[in-house]
């Protein structure tokens, strides 16, 4: 499909030269081509909106007098205007050959292209307070960061996924001064992150209601702040047990980071310190209230860089550490997968960045809002009866895997590496099915269902592709030459894998990974539809090997697709 975009392309180059004396490029013209949703109006659209005020004429206009230029020839079966659009009706058996061809050329490169110039695009997301154990909030960011990352590497960008760490601020003179009362109460060995966590409420409850323990918690902070041994030791702990619990999450849900940093490396040091200075030569900083301030308008609080007892800011930190992250990489983009309360923080600072950075790493900065997650009871049973522990969630869905797998008697050599693959791959699919803006709600009993849009529900449709493949014992390199003619449901689905390559761009460029999760229900769904009313393994040799084809480019799009977005693709349900 892309070389027949390709071709459409340059024929309204010389078209719009003709007619206009246009001297768009090729790339812009080829950047401008749309796949429209509804297949009555052909294969590839072009909209004519963009011309209009230059040229003096209505879109519709425009478009009717450029379709004169063109001839449907060769590739293209019919040309026709639909109001503003020019549509483009692909020869069935061209469009066909090209798409099956490419992916068979292919295999698992098909859909990647090298838009990104290995450039680097930072990846921001996970990124979870230390000294509190992984909630279900942190599945949200870790996913849709994973699967942003997976998006830009397809596309030819050299992604560097980043985990900042939440560790350092005020919270850490809670912590330390919980530690220091009630240690002796827990068994920190068994579960350290819980127990810090406990610690961390019951000191946070004990200075609601007493000045003088907020007091001493202001005071550890200022204390490590200033590199104080105790204290300095005790956060190293603190740290350092974390992050041994978060590798052991991240590994069981196959993600992997770049870099590790935090806000500690960018606290009270020569990185703040040059911010400061920046600011300062900027005439920018000025003094409310005892803080250091950079006022935004009037009518909006001010961004708030060093606090009346002199300590550093969130805000502070995040832009030494945009400093610090444009000189090291060099980005064109840098995104930051946050949830959508952190909107207003992210507003203010990327405003007070054009202080400190070039405007090229201003225009690359990018914050990925995301909604809240919840279950549809509302909460699991955990120590403090609020809190949803993502490890808890996982445990669950692979025992619910396991048990729906024994009930269906599934015939595998690992049951129990089956079971994790398809109560992870649901979690996962699940949320990202869903516009990341949108809460979610997770009922485990819909999320694990082997019919409807779900992960299993794929997964499944890929098995069957696998064994299909298998009992042919298709191999890509040895196939024959065959002459056959697609169905009309054969060529649905032939013209939806050929849309592989502009889903992934689409999702990428809008920063939403929904929009190739829906893309894969519709090819596997598509797929069902043809493998129900259609014999791959006909008798016929012609219609057999060219069945065969099609089953194989399904696989190679739908395992694309799921790898992507995180999931596994098991050979066998």
């Amino acid at each position: 499909m892309e070389e027949i975009k390709i071709y459409v392309a340059q024929k309204l180059k010389e078209a719009l030269n003709e007619k206009y004396n246009l001297e768009l490029s090729y790339e812009e013209i080829f950047s401008m081509l749309e796949s429209p949703k509804d297949k009555a109006n052909g294969d590839i659209a072009f909209p004519c909106f963009r011309f209009a005020k230059d040229l003096h004429l209505s879109p519709n206009v425009i478009a009717l007098e450029i379709k004169e230029e063109l001839s449907a020839e060769d590739k293209i079966e019919k040309i026709q205007v639909i109001g503003a659009y020019i549509n483009f009706y692909v020869s069935s058996g061209k469009i066909t050959d090209d798409i099956l061809g490419k992916i068979i050329e292919k295999g698992q490169e098909y859909g990647s292209t090298n838009i990104g110039n290995m450039r680097n695009v930072l990846i921001d997301y996970s990124s979870p307070n230390i000294a509190k154990p992984f909630h279900l909030g942190h599945l949200r960011t870790t996913i849709i960061g994973r699967a942003l990352y997976n998006l830009y590497k397809e596309l030819g960008y050299t992604p560097v996924g980043i985990n900042y760490l939440g560790d350092w601020g005020r919270q850490f003179g809670l912590v330390i001064e919980g530690y220091k009362r009630f240690k002796d109460e827990y068994e920190l060995e068994k579960d350290p992150l819980h127990s810090l966590s406990d610690m961390y409420a019951r000191a946070n409850n004990l200075a609601k209601d007493d000045e003088k323990v907020m007091d001493l918690a202001r005071e550890n902070f200022k204390k490590l702040e200033e590199g104080d041994e105790e204290c300095l030791n005790l956060w190293k702990y603190f740290r350092d047990t974390s992050l041994k619990e978060y590798y052991r999450i991240y590994d069981l849900m196959g993600c992997k980071f770049d870099v590790y940093t935090g806000e500690s490396e960018f606290s009270v040091s020569e990185r703040t310190n040059e911010v400061i200075d920046m600011l300062n030569e900027k005439g920018v900083l000025t003094e409310s209230q005892g803080a250091k301030v950079v006022n935004l308008s009037e009518n909006e609080p001010p961004c708030i860089i060093i606090k009346s007892n002199e300590s550093t800011t969130y805000a502070l930190r995040d832009l030494a550490s945009i400093l610090w992250r444009a000189r090291n990489y060099d980005y064109v983009k840098s995104i930051y997968v946050t949830s959508y309360e952190q909107i207003h923080h992210f507003n203010q600072i990327f405003r007070v960045a054009k202080y400190v950075v070039d405007e090229k790493y201003i225009e690359g900065l990018v914050h990925v809002p995301y909604g809240m997650v919840r279950l549809k009871t509302g909460k699991m049973s955990t120590r403090e009866g609020t809190v949803i522990y993502l490890q808890d969630l996982i445990d669950d869905a692979i025992k619910k895997s396991m048990k729906i797998l024994e009930e269906k008697n599934t015939d595998v050599e690992d049951k129990e590496k089956l079971a994790k693959q398809i109560g992870i791959g649901a979690l996962v699919f699940n949320d990202l099915k869903h516009n990341k803006i949108k809460d979610v709600v997770f009922d485990l009993n819909e999320v694990l269902r082997f019919d409807g849009e779900t992960g299993p529900y794929v997964q499944y449709m890929y098995a069957r592709i696998s064994s299909i493949l298998k009992k042919a014992s298709f191999d890509k390199n040895n196939i024959k030459d065959s002459s056959y003619e697609y169905n009309d449901v054969e060529t649905e689905v032939i013209k939806l894998l050929g849309k592989l390559p502009n889903v992934i761009k689409e999702a990428a460029e809008n920063y939403e990974p929904s929009i190739l999760t829906r893309y894969i229900i519709d090819v596997a769904s598509a797929f069902s539809t043809f493998y129900n009313s259609n014999t791959v393994l006909s008798e016929d040799e012609n219609e057999k090997i060219a069945r065969l084809k099609l089953v194989y480019g399904a696989g190679v799009v739908i395992k694309k697709g799921l790898n992507i977005l995180g999931i596994e693709t098991p050979e066998k349900m």
